[in-house]
């Protein structure tokens, strides 16, 4: 026999170690290993990472095998990995009803287990006995399994098995959306049981997805049936996550060296060479010790202070944790591999020293990695003083497994055994390579020959839908459909995927079946969705922002593909809008907003494109591969004819006017004006005054008998003319009076609120009682009925339908039989309503549309989608006028749930029910966008976010505050999105008009003179106009405040900030709410629980620019503590009282300077004036009690903000000594 190389040799000795530390482990039956000899569970996470060594090893012997023994040992090697690999697919394809069920509910009751028994592969734990929900785990395996086949290894057999892993794609593809327990299996960290989004599972399903998609799991001997499809966008969709969430780990974890496993080996999951940088310093800085690093800050597990009788941590006990959790040298195998991998020799060689120094030698003198290290009970206190400084004991299994096989990994690729590029046979670590920039295609093809000419006369040339044959152009919701056959099995009871939503990512490719070629238009066009879709501008809009991320987002082999259809329903009065010709040229130019693109035809795009083959559509299970599954074939025919025909609208027009109904019809004017409840006059933003709250609640006491088929209640619908007679209450005229009159009272503020609301209460009963007492017969209704709808069919305009139909919903309902007939069905006042919704769609009045699209009920289709894009990237939100009607979403609901929440927030208010619902889907796509004007936000109150839109709206165009909701709700949708984008970034805006009283919203970069452009509503002339510009510097700061305050933008690290100031005092009162010291026990400073805490204290307060000054004293109080002026700040803290001691201040300056606050509240008091402010109200108008130039007032400056607040903390406190020398420097 030959002597054997060195390098046959030394893998010799690996093959040893592995069989005797791993290997021997392995059961024979299933091949799982079990967790230890004393626990015969089989963890899925530790499986997988246990099997890697082996893995590694095979392919180290492959490349050596010159003898036949070692061709054997490698195929022994292979087959442990084939085996294991195998026992777990079948453990889980037991559990093949909980996949099933888990794509409908995503429960933690239903997903699959996270350890299985090692001896039968059979479930160990209950359901909810164990946090089974474990994405990262089944993501993991997803990743390993694909990696695998790619490198040779023949894992999967069948093709119910590879029905079987198309489905567990499904089961991980919205991760993004999913809490779930996991790496540590905890959840949140107090352990009770809660699960959260984790980047880690996220990180890992978001590299599986990308892996498993178009893997032949046949490998190269597998056909067209044995491939994975992976939509690419919901890879996206944890991509743009996971990025918005690093280097946090969860709500409750801000970091966590679990994360090594997403940033490098195995996942390679970022992008962002910058983003892994900044997560590994932030781990190794804060979570690496002398034995390995920790898991988390405060993680209790088997340290000396942790009460082993119980699984769960009481939430005052994790400050005990802190700088004695275990140290894991785990850990060090990952960077070991990291490194590694980013071939830097020098730092890889540097953790192999570090990893020696801890690792334990077994009585034969092998190396072995133990779980992790505890600080000795008896040490603990010196631990405490002096961080690091104590030895440390083993705790936990020696050898630990998983971390062993990494060990056994990197000493290979130390030794030169294996390359990294075998260890990754998908190159998922090139990832973070810059790639070169992504040609965009666009095709734009006409409906018919007519739309075709048109756009010849500009210069444009296109083919028509027949021209591009054998070529087929199908909306996005085709392809939706064709998805849904993918990876049914019936034997395994398995229905394919649940998911309706296809995004621009699959969109962008060309489809292939069998000899035919799709192409998708985009989902974003799809007309049958909602309003905002028949708005062009806002269109090309979503269509430049769907291109520059089409830009950053691609990564297939092949160039994107836009397909869009023009059609007869996009013109303008039979033209095509400007807005379209002009965007059409910057296509045709080869640049738009900075994206390479290339309009053509679509033939001359086929070479370059993205095919995909619809192969999965076959009969595979039939036996009939070549034939298109049955169902597929009768929907393909049937949607060939009629995917692009259009439906009539219904027609309400009758003989002429004629005179007797003139009355009638001022009765039902404005029903729908009566419906708003924007409120804008009262100085006071956000104070609803008790309104709306009140009559609901009276609407439900006395509900009147006509009404409650539909429980729409509002007095104020029914204030019809005094010409009606006796069914007119009379004393309505001085009810409205009354209700004009309330709106500026502050309810929060002043003490007699109550028994002025209990007045109010009685003032409104007696109008509803009188209604329900004068209601004449139903004869007399119905003849009304009856001469309604004769007026429907005689006017022509909408607004005036809309009234009437209003009405009619208020009086009869929505399923009410009008008695028309069309085309010998019934037609309800809802037929009505659906017919009115679309013409005020193709006139463009979006005022009418909003409200008819409330009273229909529709709903934004994205809702949903959006909602949880903005909860994904950790930002609550809000629906409904604060401070009575607030509801905060914080997890991700149905959308029916959601329509209703929001509907309930805003009671009869369909408009802005409707306007909440289209800004969620805006503010959903500027976070996708531009994410960066959402820092230090964390809830998103859409309620306020109205208000202040129309109060900006109302400043710019000098209107009042009735004419601004009106203009508000009347904005087309691209320019309601305009006007957000400029109030979320802060900048300036004018308001120009444009033809039909649309506005449109137009930023300013001028000079500071011209900050306000003149309005074309009006110009205002020579004196006005000078007023105007002096104005408007004056309110700025007041401005900037408001809108900071209404956005809840707070400054940089405001929050952690806060944190240190808690620490020093026993807690913080904001608007009746406490912080409690006891808060800094259970949360870290960076922690996203926390900042929730201190963030719901703040929106207590009603009035954005009273919320900012208390977040500006606040800061003051952190600058108090940073520079250590004082041991503690001793016991509770009124923050409020610092503000309005600090407005005192401000005002005996303004008295002794005589500034311009002498005019209000500088004044000295007379009786009058006391009056006034007893009512609630300054002269001012200042919102709660602090003068209207202190909101006005720079933060910064000898008057600024912040010296009147720290002078207020110096009086307030009585921790700063009033006498001797101290430095001020307030900077």
């Amino acid at each position: 026999m030959r002597s054997r190389s060195n390098s046959g040799v030394r893998l010799d000795y690996y093959q040893r170690i592995v069989h005797r530390l791993i290997l021997a482990h392995q059961e024979p039956v299933t091949g799982l290993f079990p967790a230890s000899n004393v626990n015969s569970h089989a963890w899925i996470r530790d499986n997988v990472y246990c099997i890697l060594a082996v893995w590694g090893l095979s392919m180290a012997y492959k490349k050596i095998a010159d003898q036949d023994e070692d061709r054997a040992k490698c195929y022994e090697l292979e087959q442990s990995c084939v085996k294991l690999m195998r026992g777990l697919l079948m453990a889980m394809m037991n559990q093949k009803d909980k996949v099933e069920r888990f794509k409908m509910t995503q429960s933690p009751y239903d997903s699959l287990h996270a350890k299985y028994s090692s001896k039968t592969g059979l479930p160990v734990v209950g359901d909810n006995e164990w946090g089974h929900l474990q994405i990262d785990a089944v993501s993991l395996y997803l990743l390993i399994l694909a990696q695998m086949t790619a490198s040779g290894l023949q894992i999967v057999f069948s093709l119910d098995e590879v029905s079987f892993l198309q489905n567990l794609v499904f089961y991980i593809e919205s991760a993004y959306s999913i809490p779930d327990y996991g790496i540590w299996e905890r959840g949140d960290k107090t352990n009770h049981g809660e699960p959260e989004l984790n980047a880690s599972s996220i990180g890992m399903a978001k590299a599986a997805l990308e892996a498993m998609n178009e893997l032949d799991l046949f490998g190269a001997r597998g056909g067209p049936a044995s491939v994975i499809h992976v939509l690419a966008d919901e890879a996206h969709k944890c991509q743009a996550v996971l990025q918005s969430m690093l280097p946090r780990e969860s709500n409750s974890k801000e970091l966590d060296s679990g994360l090594l496993c997403v940033i490098g080996f195995p996942a390679f999951a970022v992008d962002d060479a910058q983003l892994i940088y900044n997560t590994r310093e932030a781990i190794l800085s804060r979570l690496q010790g002398k034995y390995g690093c920790k898991r988390f800050l405060r993680d209790g597990y088997r340290t000396p202070k942790e009460d082993p009788s119980r699984l769960y941590y009481e939430r005052w006990e994790l400050r005990m944790f802190e700088n004695i959790e275990c140290e894991w040298p785990l850990f060090y195998c990952y960077l070991i591999l990291f490194h590694a991998f980013q071939n830097d020799k020098h730092m890889v060689q540097e953790y192999a020293d570090k990893l020696e120094k801890i690792m334990v030698r077994s009585e034969d003198g092998t190396l072995l990695i133990p779980e992790s290290y505890a600080v000795p009970q008896e040490l603990v206190g010196f631990e405490y003083q002096k961080p690091g400084s104590q030895v440390r004991e083993v705790v936990g299994r020696c050898p630990f497994l998983w971390g062993q096989s990494l060990f056994i990994l990197g000493r290979l690729l130390q030794e030169g055994f294996l390359a990294v590029g075998e260890l990754d046979p998908l190159n998922r670590r090139l990832g973070a390579q810059k790639k070169p920039d992504v040609v965009v295609q666009v095709v734009i093809i006409a409906e018919d020959n007519e739309i075709r000419d048109k756009l010849a006369e500009h210069d444009l040339h296109v083919q028509t839908i027949a021209e591009v044959a054998p070529i087929e152009v199908q909306p996005a919701r085709v392809l939706s459909h064709l998805y849904t056959y993918l990876g049914r099995n019936r034997k395994l009871g398995l229905s394919g995927r649940k998911s309706r939503d296809v995004g621009i990512l699959s969109t962008s490719k060309l489809y292939s079946l069998k000899d035919r070629i799709f192409a998708f238009t985009p989902q974003f066009v799809d007309l049958s969705r909602f309003y905002i879709a028949s708005d062009n501008e806002l269109m090309i809009d979503i269509l430049k922002g769907e291109i520059n991320f089409l830009k950053s987002a691609w990564d297939l082999l092949g160039r994107p593909l836009v397909t869009l259809v023009l059609k007869r329903i996009h013109l303008d009065q039979d033209k095509i809008p400007l807005a379209m010709i002009q965007t059409m040229r910057k296509l045709k130019s080869g640049y738009i907003n900075g994206t390479r693109v290339m309009l053509g035809n679509l033939k001359d795009f086929l070479n370059t494109s993205a095919i995909t083959d619809l192969s999965f559509l076959g009969s595979t299970e039939d036996g009939y591969p070549d034939r298109l599954h049955p169902d597929v074939q009768t929907y393909l025919d049937e949607h060939l004819l009629r995917s692009f025909s259009n439906r009539s609208t219904m027609n309400l027009r009758g003989g002429q006017l004629r005179p007797r109904h003139l009355r009638r019809r001022m009765s039902c004017k404005g029903a729908i004006k009566k419906t708003r409840s924007i409120n804008v006059d009262s100085d006071n933003l956000g104070m609803e005054g008790p309104t709306p709250l009140t009559e609901r609640r009276l609407s439900s006491i006395v509900p009147p008998p006509w009404l409650q088929a539909n429980k729409q209640g509002h007095v104020s619908v029914f204030a019809t003319t005094p010409e009606e007679g006796p069914s007119s209450p009379p004393q309505l005229g001085g009810d409205l009076g009354l209700r004009e009159n309330i709106y500026p009272m502050d309810p929060q503020h002043s003490r007699s609120a109550i028994d002025r609301r209990s007045e109010f209460v009685r003032q409104q009963e007696m109008p509803k009682i009188l209604i329900q007492r004068h209601r004449p017969d139903t004869n007399f209704a119905d003849t009304e009925v009856e001469e309604l709808i004769a007026m429907l069919r005689e006017t022509e305009n909408l607004e005036e339908q809309g009234d009437i139909l209003q009405y009619l919903v208020d009086t009869q309902g929505l399923d009410f039989n009008t008695g028309m007939l069309e085309e010998g069905r019934v037609v309800t006042v809802r037929d009505l309503l659906k017919g009115l919704y679309e013409k005020a769609c193709q006139q463009k009045l979006w005022g009418l549309v909003r409200h008819t699209a409330g009273m229909l009920g529709k709903r934004v289709e994205d809702l949903g989608k959006a909602v949880t894009d903005l909860l994904v990237r950790q930002k609550q939100v809000t629906v409904g006028m604060p401070p009575n009607n607030e509801h905060t979403i914080t997890a991700p609901l149905p959308e029916v749930e959601l329509r209703q929440l929001i509907h309930d927030a805003y009671g009869d208010d369909e408009s802005t029910a409707m306007l909440t619902q289209e800004l969620m889907v805006y503010l959903a796509m500027f976070i996708r966008t531009e994410p960066q004007l959402f820092h230090e936000m964390l809830r998103l109150r859409v309620g306020l976010i109205i208000q202040v839109m129309a109060k900006e709206l109302s400043r710019t165009l000098n209107c009042g505050g009735e004419a601004a909701s009106e203009h508000l709700l009347n904005l087309s949708p691209f320019e309601m999105k305009n006007l957000l984008y400029h109030i979320l970034s802060g900048k300036e805006f004018a308001v120009s008009s444009v033809a039909r009283g649309n506005l449109s919203i137009v930023s300013c970069k001028s000079s500071r003179v011209s900050k306000k452009s003149q309005i074309g509503l009006g110009d205002p002339e020579g004196e006005d106009a000078l007023i105007a510009t002096i104005d408007d510097r004056q309110g700025q700061w007041l401005r900037r405040r408001r809108l900071d305050g209404a956005l809840n933008r707070v400054p940089r690290d405001f929050y952690s900030r806060v944190w240190t100031v808690l620490e020093k005092c026993q807690g913080l009162a904001i608007e009746g709410r406490v912080l409690q010291q006891s808060l800094t026990q259970e949360m870290t400073p960076g922690e996203l629980k926390f900042a929730l805490e201190v963030e719901t204290a703040l929106n207590q307060i009603p009035q954005p620019e009273y919320r900012q000054l208390v977040v500006e004293a606040l800061m003051v109080l952190t600058l108090v503590t940073e520079h250590n002026m004082v041991p503690s700040l001793g016991g509770i803290i009124y923050v409020e009282h610092l503000v309005h001691k600090a407005n005192q201040l401000f005002l005996e300056d303004q008295r002794k300077v005589q500034g311009d606050a002498t005019l209000c509240c500088a004044k000295l008091k007379d009786g009058k004036e006391q009056q006034q402010a007893a009512s609630g109200m300054l002269l001012c108008g200042g919102a709660a009690y602090i003068c209207q130039h202190l909101y006005d007032s720079a933060p910064s400056g000898s008057y600024g903000t912040m010296t009147y607040l720290s002078r207020a903390v110096a009086l307030v406190l009585d921790c700063v000594p009033k006498h001797g020398e101290m430095e001020c420097a307030i900077s």
